[in-house]
């Protein structure tokens, strides 16, 4: 009695397979060959990690399992294998369209299209005109999971980051940011990697502007805020020389109470140096020094900066000077580049922010009050025994 009802129940996954169908459609059973209807579920087509049914949602691992479970019982008879195999693959070479004609027909028919053709779907999409037959379908499988299925929740987080990957690949990034919305009709669960992507693609481009819109829209969905998406918003700010926005953000992720990666802290305050701002310079070192000990050559010489700024040679020398006694030996010859650095190029940073009938009257006061600390500050530094080989010709204040 139980072999034959292990048989049927085979024969019933085989023909729900070979008719392209979904597994989903035997969930009414309570058990199959012994198994949970979790692993019912996973014995359609990997990757199978954004199917649910109505009484829970699996996860990776799960799936896994479950259809490695499955995979042994009807590993006994070697065309179980075969036709798994065959359903996993039969979107290949097939376009966006195809493929979306065929899901529509399988939603039509009332019956889950197999998740393997929305994984192909969504793998295959490079153009503006697929990603809008993407959302329709996705929209479409929503529905059809609400209202035949019962299935309230959304397609889990491992989708989103591939739909936000396609419309990136699509070059329809209005399309990526809807994948953003907490609350959407396509069945998109956000998430902060997502954003992430996006922000790594407005990087890419220099795009200020769809990074602004980007936190626009993590802060209207409630998405967390990480060190991560710092790292990114930062460094496209430093790159497009915003200080404006660098320092617009930077009060948003201390009032997150974000902790900071040491490289997110050493290019904010060597932003902060460049526009010649010792002020902004000690804000952010007290943050730094609330979350990191130690100094690294970068943000010892913006410390050094502020001094030269504020007309204090001597504590830059003495800053620096701590930092080649703290600093590891294979890390000290990085002093000596960053040294001529601060010689040869950093006045010259400063001086080009100010505008063209500033620059005229500003400048020479300037350079003259900071040529004279530089020259100060080395003098001190080899009293204090430090080896400065530094290039004399090169400092153009």
């Amino acid at each position: 009695m139980a072999a034959a009802a292990v048989g049927r129940a085979v024969n019933s996954a085989k023909h729900a397979l070979a008719a392209g169908q979904s597994i989903a459609i035997l969930l009414h059973k309570r058990s199959f060959l012994g198994l949970p209807s979790e692993n019912i579920l996973a014995c359609g087509r990997a990757p199978s990690s954004f199917i649910e049914h109505r009484n829970s949602t699996l996860d990776v691992t799960g799936l896994a399992n479950g259809r490695l479970s499955l995979l042994r019982f009807m590993g006994s008879q070697p065309g179980n294998l075969d036709l798994v195999a065959k359903t996993e693959n039969d979107s290949i070479g097939e376009s966006v369209e195809e493929i979306y004609e065929k899901m529509l027909k399988s939603v039509e028919a009332k019956t889950m299209p197999p998740n393997a053709w929305l994984w192909s779907l969504i793998g295959s999409c490079n153009t503006r005109e697929d990603i809008k037959l993407l959302f329709k379908m996705l929209q479409s499988l929503r529905i059809f999971r609400l209202s035949k299925l019962r299935i309230n929740s959304n397609f889990n987080c491992h989708l989103c980051l591939r739909v936000t990957e396609a419309c990136v690949r699509a070059n329809s990034l209005d399309y990526g940011m809807k994948a953003l919305w907490k609350h959407n009709v396509y069945g998109i669960t956000p998430t902060i990697a997502s954003a992430h992507y996006m922000l790594r693609h407005a990087k890419k481009n220099n795009d200020t502007k769809l990074m602004v819109d980007i936190m626009k829209l993590l802060s209207r969905n409630s998405l967390p805020l990480q060190a991560g998406t710092a790292d990114i918003v930062f460094s496209i700010c430093y790159n497009a020389k915003r200080w404006d926005l660098i320092s617009k953000f930077s009060k948003v992720f201390v009032q997150a109470d974000v902790k900071l990666h040491r490289a997110t802290f050493d290019s904010w305050m060597e932003f902060a140096a460049k526009m010649g701002d010792p002020l902004a310079i000690w804000e952010i070192e007290k943050l730094r020094t609330n979350a990191i000990k130690h100094h690294t050559v970068s943000s010892a010489f913006s410390c050094a900066k502020g001094f030269l700024l504020e007309g204090k040679p001597a504590s830059a020398a003495t800053i620096i000077n701590a930092l080649n006694e703290n600093l590891p030996d294979d890390k000290k010859p990085n002093i000596a580049g960053e040294l001529q650095l601060l010689v040869s190029e950093w006045p010259l940073e400063i001086l080009k922010r100010f505008k063209e009938n500033e620059r005229k009257v500003i400048s020479s006061m300037m350079a003259a009050s900071l040529n004279k600390d530089i020259l100060s500050m080395i003098s001190s530094l080899k009293d204090m025994g430090l080896e400065v080989l530094v290039d004399f010709q090169e400092i153009k204040c």
